[in-house]
């Protein structure tokens, strides 16, 4: 397959390319530097995308987007975040419509804030949109998308959680704490983590390339944990204390009470319905297993 991915260069992206090629895919980067062979140039702040982008193109992964934790949320940088989506969303889904022999399946990026937080309600793909920015943010961001349906593309979009990875995200910043002894409980602890292996995460995206799933799709590990519970389990892994307590002030000072909150003492309990019932295995179900998989354990 040919297959178009925009964010080809971050964490899942970057993996997922890596993926395609050694199953004998060719991927193609959707770029906003000039474009090289073999490669798709836009710029999501000149609204603009090469002409014919996706002609002869089989699939489209979509994971471009202003990154969440990057900056502390003011007004200004909460747009991009939203616009980063929403626009670079909505032309991706044009140019779906307008490609000659186009794609036939378009897979969005989203993520589980779509649920909103709750420390008691268990979240399956039917669960509806909660309340809060991020969930104002995913489901614009899916709204986006469906317009690509138009000329019966199969549309999904991937509501995923925690990626787990020593390469990038919340697990690189975590691993040098615990290893000096400095991890432990945020807050009161009890804030579910949904997350997944990389390696799942992008198989799971390989999966769905192929299968006849619609609609939204968790990208979760089907055993979630509380925040305390994460802890516990990083230390027993790396062999290293997590007595440590992080109190809700701190990390407000630094990145602001938003942001904080939905970082780091808020959390959604989600599980993957649809990808098992559409016969998807995960490879690393628990977290001691993923963990000790990842950090060489």
């Amino acid at each position: 397959m040919r297959i178009a991915i925009t964010g080809a260069s971050g964490l899942i992206g970057t993996a997922l390319t890596a993926r395609l090629k050694a199953d004998g895919h060719e991927p193609i980067a959707v770029v906003r530097s000039a474009p090289s062979d073999n490669e798709i140039g836009w710029s999501v702040d000149e609204q603009r995308i090469d002409d014919g982008a996706f002609d002869g193109i089989d699939a489209v992964v979509h994971l471009a987007g202003a990154g969440i934790g990057d900056k502390r949320w003011t007004d200004e940088y909460k747009k991009e975040i939203l616009e980063s989506r929403t626009v670079g969303t909505a032309l991706v889904a044009q140019a779906v419509n307008e490609a000659t022999n186009g794609p036939k399946v378009l897979l969005s990026g989203s993520a589980i804030g779509y649920y909103g937080e709750s420390l008691d309600a268990t979240f399956t793909e039917t669960s509806p949109v909660g309340s809060g920015f991020l969930a104002e943010v995913c489901e614009a961001w899916e709204s986006s998308a469906a317009p690509a349906q138009a000329d019966g593309t199969r549309v999904a979009y991937l509501r995923t959680g925690i990626v787990l990875s020593p390469e990038g995200g919340a697990l690189k910043k975590l691993i040098p704490l615990y290893k000096f002894g400095l991890g432990g409980k945020m807050g009161s602890g009890k804030q579910w983590q949904s997350w997944i292996h990389i390696d799942d995460e992008v198989s799971a995206i390989v999966h769905l390339l192929t299968s006849e799933v619609t609609g939204a799709v968790n990208l979760t590990a089907p055993n979630p944990v509380p925040q305390a519970g994460f802890a516990d389990t990083m230390g027993d892994v790396l062999n290293r204390p997590t007595f440590m307590f992080t109190p809700k002030f701190a990390p407000k000072l630094v990145l602001g009470g938003e942001l904080a909150d939905n970082l780091l003492f808020e959390g959604q309990n989600v599980v993957p319905a649809v990808l098992e019932q559409d016969g998807f295995t995960f490879e690393h179900p628990d977290l001691d297993g993923a963990l000790r998989d990842l950090l060489g354990k």
